[in-house]
């Protein structure tokens, strides 16, 4: 299928691609993945996801589409009509620190929302870079984090910073991989435009080394063998049990010990 900007999150486009989202929802709940990818499961929006959105739509010049999409964002009434509720005021002024800072500005500068697809580990994959500048050797991608300098735990891994525990690793591999497949030559700088949620918020222009992103393709092609035959459909996926969709799905049919409780 031909991936727009416009279907690069429908549905069609997740059953056609794998992305890094999905990889990651694979990892994280076969099961779960599998029903979003058949239509039968929608994943709740949360707070978290809606604040970054915000600020995405900033930096992408959307701003208009997004509060028309998102309405409940905002109040409907009283001397704060019109303005987001208090619990997203904050994003504004990230957004205000983040045009501030001449350096985020320029690791932010190039072609918004960019779209390609490639090939890995014996499917295609789609990939949407926040920024691009292959002019000046780069691309961009921006989060919006909790603490920049704060430790993160991940079940794998234990403490870490919040670039290992989300998994962006992961997702600046596989986008400087797909974007050479498209442009050749080596691999584009990476940055994360990191700006946080503490008041005042902070930010940093983060990078990752080559060697870092080498070795977590390999990680990735170690996992996608199981990945590519559950998705399609060779394999029964497995739930995880504890993800909201199993919650739904749950069906008590044995006694645990308690201290299976955090295994």
């Amino acid at each position: 299928m031909k991936l727009t900007k416009d279907n690069y999150y429908s549905n069609e486009a997740d059953r056609h691609f794998m992305s890094v989202s999905q990889y990651k929802s694979f990892l994280k709940c076969e099961a779960a993945t599998m029903a979003k990818l058949n239509g039968e499961y929608e994943e709740p929006k949360s707070d978290a996801l809606l604040f970054g959105s915000y600020v995405h739509a900033w930096l992408d010049g959307t701003m208009d589409e997004f509060i028309e999409s998102n309405p409940d964002l905002f109040s409907t009434r009283g001397a704060t009509k019109g303005q987001l509720k208090a619990q997203y005021k904050l994003a504004d002024e990230m957004i205000e620190v983040l045009k501030a800072d001449a350096f985020v500005m320029m690791a932010l500068d190039g072609q918004k929302e960019v779209v390609m697809t490639g090939e890995l580990f014996g499917l295609p994959w789609k990939i949407r870079m926040d920024v691009y500048n292959p002019q000046f050797g780069r691309f961009a991608d921006l989060k919006t984090v909790k603490a920049i300098y704060e430790k993160y735990w991940h079940d794998e891994i234990g403490y870490c910073s919040f670039v290992e525990a989300y998994g962006y690793i992961t997702q600046m591999a596989i986008y400087s991989e797909i974007e050479n497949q498209n442009r050749g030559g080596e691999w584009l700088e990476n940055f994360i435009v990191a700006v946080s949620k503490e008041t005042p918020p902070d930010k940093a222009v983060i990078t990752i080394d080559y060697d870092s992103l080498a070795i977590e393709l390999q990680q990735v092609e170690g996992r996608m063998e199981r990945i590519r035959e559950v998705k399609l459909g060779q394999l029964e996926p497995k739930s995880c049990g504890k993800c909201e969709y199993c919650r739904r799905k749950k069906k008590v049919t044995s006694v645990i010990h308690y201290l299976e409780l955090i295994g």
